[in-house]
């Protein structure tokens, strides 16, 4: 128990300290949080860095395994739309918890 938690501590340290681009080359346009909504390090944050990680995983699975240009293509469209999705199950679930996403407007 002790050595999984050790882990995943080292695991987001490392997630923490690299450039969160999954991959040299290609931009994924999904922008992967840095840091928790109203600064609440809890189980669903941790969650979401796991997420992340899945999703990266898989990714470069995919892509070791793609054949051609539409197999990459498709690694990269799972890959955000994993992305997308993992934020927004950690969205939701900071909503329903009662703490927002920061949003600032300029103008009318």
């Amino acid at each position: 128990m002790r050595t999984a938690f050790l882990t995943t501590g080292f695991a987001v340290i490392a997630i923490a300290g690299s450039p969160l681009a999954a991959h040299v080359g290609q931009e994924s346009h999904v922008e992967i949080r840095k840091e928790p909504i109203a600064g609440q390090y809890d189980k669903h944050w941790y969650n979401y860095l796991a997420d992340v990680l899945e999703a990266d995983k898989e990714l470069k699975s995919d892509l070791r395994r793609a054949t051609d240009a539409e197999d990459t293509r498709d690694a990269w469209e799972e890959y955000e739309n994993e992305l997308v999705d993992a934020d927004k199950d950690y969205v939701e679930e900071m909503r329903d918890r009662n703490f927002r996403a920061g949003r600032v407007t300029i103008g009318k």
